[in-house]
């Protein structure tokens, strides 16, 4: 009990010493611990953010990092997008070629199946050539002679030179032209002979020497002709 009182009071020295202490703005001690130690410890407890005045300002420095972040996330979605267009448009030029190559292709193989027999075609037109100089030749011997005979063998070589011609035409596509009275064409036409004439406007084809021919709608050959011309020209 003597030492607890002790404890708890100061003596007469004591107390005026902590007076002229605290008066000149000293630390004040409590309990023995002076204030300035406990100033100091409570400083040490204390945020670094809380202490520096940082706090404020490290949220605005994550806001910032934010919408900084999401402008880069928005460029980079921009350059997607446009790189995507672009892929896109190439894929669609990409398939356009392809679809006119494969149109392109097939027409090349129709062309090779449809005159795939031009250059045997083009050796059979002289027979039909032979045969209409055979029915030219039989016509004029009839109207001289009148003979039955020759009549038959007329009426014979015309049924075999337009079978022949009617089965070219219907299973190859071989068709015989006439060129006689049409406006003179050099795609169509191969002038063997020209005549110039005053009633003529225009080259106009007089007379077939030897017929055309077309394979399908193009010309193998073309008809040998007689061209009347005008004076002019």
């Amino acid at each position: 009990m003597e030492e607890t009182a002790q404890v708890g009071t100061m003596t007469t020295d004591e107390a005026g010493e902590a007076a002229e202490n605290q008066a000149n703005g000293g630390d004040t001690p409590v309990d023995g611990v002076n204030s300035a130690e406990i100033g100091a410890e409570a400083r040490d407890e204390t945020p670094d953010y809380a202490q520096n005045g940082d706090y404020e300002g490290e949220e605005w420095s994550d806001e910032a990092d934010l919408n900084a972040k999401i402008a880069e996330l928005e460029a980079k979605s921009e350059d997607l997008a446009a790189q995507l267009a672009e892929t896109r448009d190439q894929l669609l030029r990409k398939a356009a070629d392809f679809e006119n190559f494969r149109k392109r292709m097939n027409q090349e193989k129709q062309n090779a199946i449809d005159f795939a027999n031009q250059s045997l075609l083009l050796d059979i037109i002289p027979v039909i050539d032979d045969f209409e100089r055979a029915i030219q030749s039989a016509e004029a011997s009839v109207e001289l002679t009148g003979l039955p005979a020759g009549k038959a063998m007329l009426d014979g070589i015309t049924m075999i030179e337009k079978r022949l011609t009617s089965q070219l035409e219907g299973k190859w596509g071989l068709k015989r032209f006439n060129a006689a009275g049409e406006p003179f064409d050099p795609n169509r036409h191969e002038a063997m002979m020209m005549e110039k004439s005053p009633e003529a406007r225009e080259p106009v084809v007089q007379e077939d020497f030897v017929k055309g021919y077309m394979l399908k709608d193009r010309i193998i050959r073309p008809a040998k002709v007689k061209v009347i011309m005008p004076e002019n020209a």
